[in-house]
C-alpha cells in the first residue's frame, strides 16, 4: 500500500518499475489502482477460468424409449437401465411414442410412464412431469437431491439434527 497520490506521479511510479498501473476499482472515491504486471495477470485469469470449467460437471441426459405395448422383460430390462443411469448421476428422459392405433388409447402409454415412475419412487427425483408433445409423451427424472428436505413422520412432529 503506497497511499494515495496523483495519477501522473503513480503511472511514472509504474514505469520506472517495468509495471503496469491497472485500476481496480474505479467506482471508489479516489479510484483504487494496482501496480502489476497486467499480461502475467491477464494470464494468470485465463489459467483460473480454464481450470474452472475443467472442474465444472456436465450433467449427461440419457434417453430411454418406451412403447404402449413394452412387455414385463423389456419394461425390467429398461428399468434397470435407468436405475443404473441414475447411479452414475445421469438424468434420464422418458420418452413413449405412439405409433399408429395407438394413438386412439394414450391412456395405455401413461400407464407405462406412471408404472416407472412408481418404481422408481424413492430412487429419483421427477424434474418434468408427463406430458404429451404431439405423439410423444414425455418426462425427465434426475438422481435424487441430497439436501431435499425430509418430511416429519407424523402429523405435528418435527425433525430436529445435531
Amino acid at each position: 500500500m503506497i497511499g494515495v497520490m496523483a495519477t501522473r506521479d503513480a503511472q511514472r511510479l509504474a514505469e520506472s518499475r517495468g509495471l503496469d498501473l491497472v485500476e481496480i476499482t474505479p467506482n471508489a472515491v479516489p479510484p483504487v489502482c494496482k501496480i502489476m504486471d497486467y499480461g502475467k495477470y491477464k494470464y494468470e485469469e485465463s489459467i483460473k477460468a480454464k481450470q474452472a470449467r475443467k472442474q465444472q460437471k456436465v450433467q449427461k441426459v440419457k434417453e430411454i424409449k418406451f412403447h404402449p405395448g413394452t412387455d414385463t422383460n423389456d419394461f425390467n430390462y429398461k428399468l434397470n437401465q435407468i436405475r443404473g443411469f441414475l447411479q452414475s448421476g445421469c438424468k434420464v428422459k422418458l420418452t413413449l411414442q405412439y405409433r399408429g392405433r395407438e394413438n386412439a388409447h394414450r391412456e395405455l402409454g401413461e400407464d407405462v410412464i406412471n408404472r416407472v415412475l412408481e418404481n422408481l419412487e424413492g430412487e429419483c427425483f421427477v424434474e418434468q412431469a408427463p406430458k404429451t408433445l404431439g405423439r410423444v409423451l414425455g418426462a425427465l427424472i434426475g438422481p435424487p437431491r441430497k439436501n431435499a428436505p425430509k418430511a416429519p413422520t407424523k402429523p405435528g412432529e418435527i425433525r430436529i439434527s445435531l
